[in-house]
C-alpha cells in the first residue's frame, strides 16, 4: 500500500480560539484518552448504546414472531445485569440492586407492550405504557439522588424519557412498514445513548472527582475516544443486521444497507477531520470494496450453499483486514502498529462472521452471545486507536490551561457577549434578551448542531442564501461561505473542513456543529450538562 499522505490537521476543529485579555497560560498537562474519567464515560458508552441496540431488536424479533426472539430478549437481560458490577463499583452493592431492579423491569415492560400491540390487547398496552412512565419517573429519581443531585431528576427523567421514545419511534416505523424512517430513527436513538452516557459521567465525576484522580470525562480526547467508540460499535450492530436480513430475505434489508451507508459518510467525516480530505477518501475506498459489499454477498452465499463464493469472499474480507490495518498504521505514523491494527481488523472480522454463521446454523444464544462480545470488543479499538491519534497529535487535544492577567485590563476593555442556548429548547438568549427561535439545537451521532441563522444574526453578522445550496455569514470584514450537503466551508475564499456535512434539519434550518462554528469564530463554550444547555462568551471589540 502506497504511504498515506497527511494534510496539515484540521485545527479549526479541534484547536480552541483563546479570545479576550492577553493572559500568561499555566503549564499544559499532556492529552490522553486513558484517564479514570474517560474509562467511566466509555463503560457508560457500551452498557448503554447495548442497550438500545438489544432493546430495538428484542423488540422486531418479538413482533416478527422471529425463532431468535427469545435468544434477543436473554441478551438483553443478560445486559441489564452485566451493568450491576458497574454501579456497584460507585455505589456499593445496594445503589447497584436497586438500579437493576428499576432498569431491569422496564425490559419487561416493553416486552409486554410488544406483545399486547401484536394481540390487539388494548387494556396489556395501556398497562404496559402505564409501566413505562412509572419507569421513567422512578429511574430518573434513582439517578438524581444517586448523582446527588449533579444530575438533577428532572434532567435525567427527560433524557430517560427520549430514550423511550427513541425506542418505541424507531419500532413503531418499522411495524408501518416505512422502514427507511425505522433505521433513521434507530440511528438517532442510538446516538443519544452517548449523549446521556457523556451528561451521566460528568455528574459521576463532579460527585466524586477524587474516585477518577480528578481527571474530566469531557475533554477532546475523551470525546474523540467515545466519538470512535460510537462509530466501531454502530458498525457491528449494522453489520449483524445487514447479514442476517440478507440471509432471511427480509423487507428492510434495503433501509439496513442505506443506514450502513449513511454510517460510512459519518465515519468518513469523522476520518476527514483529522486527515482531510484525501485521508477520508481513501478511508472509504477501503471501508467499502472488500468490506461493507462483502458482507451481503458471504449471506447470500452461505444461503445458497456456494462454497466457492463463500471461500472467495472470506478472501476478500481478509485482504481488508491486511489493507485496512495498513491504512491505519500509516495514518496514525505507526502510532497504532500497523501489525496491531491488522490483528485487531481481523479478530473483529471473524467475531461478526462468527455471529453470523451461529445465525445461520440456528444457534441462537450462541450468536447473541458471540454479538455481544463483538460488540464489546469494538471499544478497545476505539480506545486504541483514539490513543494513537492523540498521541500523534498531542497538542491539539490539550485542554486551555487555567490563565492568569499579565498586565491589569484597559479600561476600555471590550464588552463581553453571552449567548445561551439549549438542546430541544426554541429559546435563545443573547445578553440576556429573550428570542423565540422556529427551530432547536440538536444532536446528531454525538455531535450538537446549531441554527446558523439565529447564532449569526443574533450576533451582528448578516445571512444570506441563494434558495438552493450556498449560505453566506458576513461578519465585518469576513465572509463565511457555508454548501448544503458539504463537509467543508471557505472563510475569505479558504477552505476549511467542518467535520460533518451541514445539514437542513426538520424544520428546514440549516444547522452547523457547535463546536466547529463557535471554535472558528473564536467563542468559548461552556456547557451545562444537567439540562444540556450551552453558553457562549466572546469579547466584541
Amino acid at each position: 500500500m502506497k504511504k498515506l499522505l497527511l494534510p496539515v490537521l484540521s485545527l479549526s476543529l479541534l484547536v480552541p480560539t483563546i479570545a479576550g485579555a492577553q493572559t500568561t497560560a499555566m503549564p499544559v498537562a499532556k492529552a490522553s484518552v486513558m484517564t479514570p474519567a474517560a474509562d467511566l464515560r466509555a463503560g457508560l458508552d457500551y452498557l448503554l448504546s447495548e442497550h438500545f441496540v438489544l432493546a430495538v431488536n428484542a423488540m422486531i424479533k418479538a413482533y416478527d414472531g422471529s425463532k431468535d426472539a427469545a435468544a434477543a430478549y436473554a441478551a438483553l437481560d443478560q445486559n441489564a445485569l452485566d451493568m450491576q458490577p458497574a454501579i456497584a463499583s460507585i455505589y456499593g452493592e445496594a445503589g447497584a440492586k436497586e438500579f437493576n431492579r428499576i432498569f431491569r423491569a422496564h425490559n419487561k415492560f416493553t416486552d409486554d407492550w410488544v406483545k399486547a400491540l401484536k394481540a390487539n390487547d388494548m387494556d396489556g398496552m395501556k398497562k404496559a405504557e402505564a409501566n413505562l412512565a412509572g419507569f421513567v419517573t422512578e429511574f430518573g429519581n434513582f439517578l438524581g439522588t444517586a448523582t446527588g443531585g449533579k444530575l438533577p431528576a428532572k434532567a435525567a427523567q427527560d433524557a430517560v424519557r427520549l430514550h423511550e421514545e427513541q425506542v418505541q419511534d424507531t419500532f413503531e416505523e418499522y411495524t408501518e412498514g416505512d422502514y427507511a424512517d425505522a433505521y433513521k430513527k434507530y440511528r438517532e436513538g442510538y446516538s443519544t445513548m452517548f449523549t446521556i452516557s457523556k451528561a451521566l459521567s460528568t455528574a459521576i465525576v463532579s460527585q466524586m472527582p477524587e474516585k477518577f484522580a480528578n481527571s474530566k470525562p469531557d475533554t477532546k480526547a475523551a470525546d474523540l475516544r467515545s466519538a470512535l467508540n460510537s462509530l466501531a460499535s454502530e458498525h457491528v450492530a449494522l453489520a449483524a443486521l445487514e447479514m442476517q436480513k440478507k440471509y432471511d430475505g427480509s423487507k428492510d434489508y434495503e433501509a439496513v444497507l442505506n443506514a450502513e451507508k449513511m454510517h460510512t459518510a459519518d465515519f468518513k467525516a469523522a476520518i476527514t477531520s483529522i486527515y482531510g480530505q484525501a485521508g477520508g477518501d481513501q478511508f472509504e475506498k477501503i471501508w467499502t470494496a472488500n468490506h461493507i459489499a462483502a458482507q451481503g454477498e458471504l449471506a447470500d452465499a452461505t444461503k445458497r450453499g456456494d462454497a466457492a463464493s463463500r471461500t472467495a469472499t472470506l478472501n476478500r474480507i481478509n485482504a481488508f483486514s491486511t489493507e485496512f490495518g495498513a491504512f491505519l498504521g500509516a495514518a496514525t505514523a505507526e502510532n497504532l502498529p500497523t501489525k496491531a491494527a491488522q490483528d485487531a481488523v481481523r479478530a473483529h472480522e471473524m467475531m461478526v462472521q462468527d455471529t453470523f454463521d451461529k445465525y445461520a446454523a440456528g444457534d441462537y444464544t450462541a450468536s447473541y452471545n458471540k454479538f455481544r462480545e463483538s460488540y464489546k470488543f469494538m471499544y478497545g479499538v476505539g480506545q486504541n486507536l483514539g490513543n494513537a491519534i492523540v498521541t500523534q497529535f498531542n497538542d491539539k487535544f490539550q485542554e486551555q490551561a487555567p490563565v492568569t492577567p499579565t498586565e491589569p485590563m484597559a479600561p476600555d476593555a471590550p464588552d463581553m457577549t453571552t449567548v445561551w442556548m439549549k438542546v430541544n429548547s426554541s429559546k435563545l438568549i443573547i445578553n440576556g434578551k429573550t428570542t423565540m427561535m422556529d427551530t432547536t439545537p440538536m444532536v446528531w451521532n454525538n455531535t450538537t448542531y446549531i441554527p446558523l441563522r439565529f447564532l449569526s444574526e443574533g450576533i451582528g453578522a448578516n445571512v444570506s442564501w441563494d434558495g438552493k445550496n450556498t449560505v453566506w455569514v458576513k461578519a465585518g470584514n469576513d465572509t463565511l461561505t457555508f454548501w448544503i450537503g458539504k463537509d467543508y466551508m471557505e472563510v475569505n475564499g479558504t477552505k476549511k473542513m467542518i467535520g460533518s456535512k451541514l445539514m437542513v434539519n426538520k424544520d428546514g434550518r440549516t444547522v452547523v456543529p457547535l463546536r466547529f462554528i463557535t471554535e472558528l469564530l473564536g467563542w468559548d463554550v461552556k456547557w451545562n450538562t444537567k439540562d444540556w444547555s450551552v453558553t457562549l462568551m466572546k469579547a466584541m471589540n
